[in-house]
């Protein structure tokens, strides 16, 4: 019996934005012809580019990628052994990243910028963007957010073919949408499908563990599979409603259940990357629960029956503001209706600390408003500055010195200062020290070791974040080091 997946589409393996209330209009059906979808393919073909991530095979045995182990790599082995010796053609093997993954991205603008999954990233050393017209460059990633799943990247490349943004809270259940991208390597292939339904969290439908991050998908029945990741999904108007990301399957390949990132969630997220190089998350400060007629008729629930529960009311955030207490039930938050976990985590992502906003409520059969400021997780209402490698790691790098190198008859270096209380501290690393290799790659300069630490850090759940990091004091004392980047 095949075990259903919840699985990512590649092929390896929260700016302020104000929240209203949508009216919609009578929908009155109108006939849908071919030349509708003709359009809408041809409009955004050349959006849509080729995403090639790159990595070295010894760099993806510790959370690079997929690679096998190498018992030669292992830090004890090293630190009871010494350096294993190589020859020249190994070092050269080694040293050559391959192809680890290929996904897809969505061009948003003239100058370059490109927004994808940040699965279809995550570990790369280097990323290759192919145009739908084959010209090739090589992506910076700006910022990524494992929690939405989201990366934004950019090529050096003029006057490029955009996809205009849409907006997914038009989209309507049973509306004709269109999934571009490169299954399989396939490129700029177009499929067609529905929307089946919105604001769909994958976990909570399919009882599974949740992924730990936000799910409020639109789920639609076009055709998507592995390579497909950071496509666009699109209206008939050619407009980018969602970003595909998930497939719903007991094989692996689709299935009938595709799921899209949602473009009210993808502005959000992409103008924080853009701006502050992080996302500007709020946080309304509440344990809840679902509503379900189980719950209602447990907890004596009167005048609501769809909502979310408020289980506990935590200090210093915006829920405690606003007088939310233990046993309300918050029914619309910015006049927008709360339907359940998807929909409220879909509401908080368009928010920022800082807004202003207005909650709805019941509270012993009576409806009731009231309004906070939201806040970051730190109970702020500032915006969050992101914290930089050195920051973190309490520590700053540079080359080591000619002398220093021809001294411990090393090739290569790079020499440790501690700054600060950090993870280089709390590991036991002083002052002076030179590392020669992080999980078992060689490092030559600063830049190498900040690559290396956001590559790890950027790992989803359950990943093994550390350095495994080896060198030598001037002294000549050789040391290793486990960092801990969890």
């Amino acid at each position: 019996m095949h075990k259903t997946q919840y699985i990512l589409l590649s092929l390896v393996l929260g700016g302020t934005f104000a929240v209203q209330a949508q009216t919609s209009a009578p929908y009155s059906p109108q006939p849908i012809s071919q030349h509708e979808f003709i359009n809408a393919a041809e409009s955004t073909v050349n959006g849509v580019v080729s995403v090639k991530s790159y990595a070295t095979p010894r760099a993806q045995n510790y959370g690079y990628g997929n690679g096998g182990f190498d018992p030669f790599d292992d830090p004890m082995f090293r630190f009871f052994f010494g350096e294993p010796q190589r020859t020249p053609r190994q070092e050269q093997q080694q040293s050559e990243p391959v192809q680890m993954g290929l996904g897809s991205g969505v061009i948003i603008s003239t100058d370059g910028y490109i927004v994808t999954n940040n699965h279809v990233i995550d570990g790369a050393e280097r990323l290759e963007i192919t145009l739908n017209d084959n010209r090739n460059y090589t992506a910076t990633v700006i910022g990524n957010d494992p929690v939405t799943d989201l990366a934004l990247i950019k090529i050096d490349a003029p006057d490029l073919h955009v996809i205009p943004m849409g907006d997914s809270e038009d989209l309507r259940v049973g509306e004709w949408v269109l999934a571009v991208g490169n299954p399989f390597g396939f490129t700029s292939t177009v499929t067609s499908g529905i929307v089946s339904a919105k604001a769909r969290n994958i976990s909570t439908a399919t009882q599974s563990r949740p992924s730990g991050g936000i799910e409020a998908y639109i789920q639609t029945d076009a055709a998507v599979n592995r390579g497909n990741s950071g496509g666009a999904l699109v209206n008939l108007r050619g407009e980018l409603v969602g970003i595909n990301t998930a497939i719903y399957s007991q094989t692996g390949t689709y299935a009938g259940c595709s799921f899209a990132i949602p473009t009210s969630i993808v502005q959000k997220v992409v103008a924080d990357l853009k701006e502050f190089g992080t996302v500007q998350r709020a946080f309304l400060g509440i344990s809840f629960l679902e509503l379900s007629p189980e719950l209602v008729a447990k907890e004596n629930i009167k005048g609501a029956v769809r909502g979310i529960y408020v289980a506990e009311v935590q200090d210093r955030t915006a829920a405690r503001e606003a007088g939310i207490q233990t046993g309300d039930v918050i029914t619309d938050i910015n006049g927008i209706s709360v339907t359940g976990t998807a929909r409220l985590q879909e509401i908080m992502a368009r928010l920022s600390p800082g807004d202003r906003i207005t909650i709805t409520y019941v509270r012993d059969g009576k409806k009731a408003t009231t309004e906070a400021t939201l806040r970051n997780r730190d109970g702020k209402t500032s915006l969050t500055v992101p914290e930089t490698t050195a920051g973190i790691l309490g520590a700053t790098f540079e080359t080591a010195s000619e002398e220093l190198l021809n001294k411990l008859e090393l090739s290569r270096g790079v020499q440790v200062t501690i700054t600060g209380k950090g993870r280089f501290s709390e590991a036991g690393i002083s002052s002076g020290f030179v590392i020669t290799s992080i999980n078992g790659q060689k490092v030559s300069e600063g830049s190498d070791i900040e690559k290396m630490f956001e590559a790890i850090r950027a790992q989803g759940a359950g990943a093994d974040k550390v350095m495994f990091i080896s060198g030598y004091y001037p002294t000549g004392k050789q040391a290793y080091y486990a960092v801990d980047l969890q």
